[in-house]
């Protein structure tokens, strides 16, 4: 069992920023992953554009610096790997914590590919690795998804996407623009207030056109092999279908918190872990969290330009510590 001062899992923005933190102290830490770096933002949609600025996401001091104000997902791919060999990052990638313990003061982990014990732990493992289901008939069919990568596979296909927000409405104007026959389903009676501002009138142009099919008040029922089952406002209704998008959102995973004893507190949105918001200390010591897991499951209050400074908190507190 190899012992390492601190161990941060999950090597997403959050988790980079607060290996680079603890190095710039001289502080020994390993990044533990079970993808690549920035596993999420590689899973996001091939023409993603963020929201934020390229300053805004930029970690370590470290310049992100692009022609455009909003940079693309593969520019934030770039910029990431390149943040960890400007700063020679110490991360072991596909390596994934299978379970872990508390002994003492030290923290035990029992990973894909060994054994660890450390004084301090960092968990920034996100949410974007567990989708929130639909709970009906055929979910688990091959022709649901939960991730949209890019629409060329669906051109002339009957597609159903579920939801009503950001992820929804970009991919329903992608399968579009690809000749998909798109319909969007959403449980709410209006569109959300959090999609973008810049996108929305583009979406209501192709429904209002005729080009997307959209139905607010409606869930879906039954997912079947040839069409969907859907209810709108208590009456039933079938459809042609080929493929489903459910773009209903994700939720943290809060197994391996919950065996180390953090407490999970009710808020509005559900649950979240308890911490230190100075710190981000949980209430177990020496246990840490970073971005978005720090929320619950309210994704929508912690994001990559805010969580990337918790790092520098919780090495701080390390350093005073020691």
């Amino acid at each position: 069992m190899k012992h390492i001062e601190t161990i941060i899992i999950g090597a997403g923005p959050c988790g980079l920023s607060a290996a680079i933190e603890l190095q710039n102290r001289g502080m020994e830490y390993l990044v533990i992953e079970k993808g690549n770096i920035v596993e999420a933002i590689y899973n996001y949609p091939t023409h993603q554009t963020f929201f934020s600025s390229s300053e805004k996401l930029s970690i370590g001091d470290f310049p992100f610096i692009t022609e455009q104000h909003k940079p693309k997902r593969n520019q934030a791919l770039v910029y990431y790997r390149e943040a960890v060999k400007h700063f020679d990052l110490n991360i072991n990638t596909y390596e994934e914590v299978s379970s872990g313990r508390k002994t003492g003061n030290e923290f035990i982990l029992e990973t894909s590919k060994g054994r660890y014990s450390c004084d301090h732990l960092v968990i920034a493992t996100g949410y974007y690795g567990q989708p929130n289901q639909l709970n009906v008939p055929g979910e688990h069919k091959d022709k649901v998804f939960h991730y949209f990568k890019e629409a060329h596979p669906f051109f002339n296909q009957d597609v159903l996407v579920v939801g009503g927000k950001n992820s929804s409405v970009d991919a329903a104007i992608e399968l579009e623009k690809a000749g998909s026959n798109v319909t969007v389903v959403y449980r709410q009676g209006a569109y959300s207030k959090s999609v973008k501002p810049w996108v929305l009138p583009q979406f209501k142009s192709l429904v209002k056109h005729d080009k997307i099919d959209m139905h607010f008040n409606t869930e879906v029922i039954d997912i079947k092999d040839d069409s969907v089952v859907l209810e709108k406002e208590g009456e039933t209704f079938e459809i042609p279908n080929d493929y489903v998008f459910a773009m209903i959102g994700y939720h943290p995973d809060y197994r391996l918190l919950k065996s180390f004893g953090v407490q999970l507190n009710e808020n509005e949105y559900g649950v979240a872990p308890m911490h230190d918001q100075e710190t981000m200390e949980t209430n177990v010591d020496g246990l840490y969290i970073a971005g978005v897991i720090a929320a619950g499951n309210d994704a929508n209050t912690i994001f990559i330009e805010n969580g990337r400074f918790h790092g520098g908190a919780i090495a701080e507190d390390i350093s005073k510590k020691k």
